[in-house]
C-alpha cells in the first residue's frame, strides 16, 4: 500500500452500478433525464455509480468550507462557487459527468447562466470531503479525471485523519495538517484557512 493510500479513508462505502447491459452505456443527456431518488450519481465512462447521501459530518464540513470560500469570491468578484452535486461533464464518448463537493470556477471561464444540464467543462478548483467509506482507488480515479480534464486544483479532505491532501496540475501534492492552511493559490488569490476551523 502507497503512502497516499494510507492517508485516505479505506473501508468500502455502498457504491453500486444499476443492472444494465455493458453495451448500454448512457450519455451525460440521459443521465439529466434519469432519476434516482435520494441517491448521489456520477457517470464514469459511459456508467452510473451509485452512492448513498453523505452523512452529518461530510455535510457539515462541505458547508463551513462553501461559506468560507463563496464570502472570498463574491467580495473580490472572482468567479461562482457552486454547491456539491453540481455536475460537470469532462470526457465524451464515453461521457463522464463528475460532482464536485465544492467547485470554484474563474469569472472569466463562468458558462452562460442559462445553460442547461451539465457544463463541459472542468471547474479552476475542486473540493472533495471524504466519507468514512470511500475507497482511496475511487477517490484517486475522481481526482484523476478533474485534473486530466484541466482543474487546477483539487483539496481532498480527510475528516477521519485531520488532514487534507491538495492535487496540482503541474503533478504536484502536498498534505496539509489540521494546524496548517489550505492556500487558493493562484486559483483563489487571497483565500486561505486553517484547515482544523472546517473540521
Amino acid at each position: 500500500m502507497t503512502a497516499l493510500a494510507t492517508l485516505l479513508a479505506v473501508s468500502a462505502e455502498p457504491a453500486y452500478v444499476p443492472n444494465m447491459p455493458s453495451s448500454a452505456l448512457m450519455t451525460a443527456d440521459e443521465l439529466l433525464r434519469t432519476r434516482y431518488a435520494d441517491k448521489r450519481v456520477e457517470l464514469v465512462r459511459g456508467i452510473p455509480v451509485v452512492r448513498e447521501p453523505a452523512g452529518y459530518q461530510h455535510g457539515a464540513i462541505t458547508a463551513r468550507l462553501s461559506k468560507l470560500l463563496m464570502d472570498h469570491v463574491d467580495s473580490r468578484t472572482l468567479g461562482s462557487v457552486l454547491a456539491a452535486e453540481t455536475g460537470f461533464k469532462l470526457l465524451t464518448d464515453p461521457d463522464t459527468v463528475r460532482a464536485a463537493d465544492i467547485a470554484f470556477i474563474r469569472r472569466a471561464r463562468l458558462p452562460d447562466p442559462r445553460t442547461r444540464g451539465y457544463p463541459a467543462l472542468a471547474p479552476d478548483l475542486v473540493v472533495e470531503v471524504l466519507s468514512p467509506g470511500d475507497r482511496p482507488g475511487e477517490t484517486l480515479a475522481k481526482v484523476a479525471d478533474w485534473l486530466n480534464a484541466g482543474t487546477t486544483l483539487v483539496w481532498v479532505i480527510d475528516p477521519e485523519r485531520s488532514v487534507a491532501r491538495v492535487y496540482r496540475a503541474d503533478g504536484s501534492e502536498t498534505l496539509v495538517a489540521s494546524d496548517e492552511t489550505l492556500d487558493g493559490e493562484q486559483v483563489v488569490p487571497g483565500f486561505s484557512c486553517v484547515l482544523g476551523l472546517i473540521l
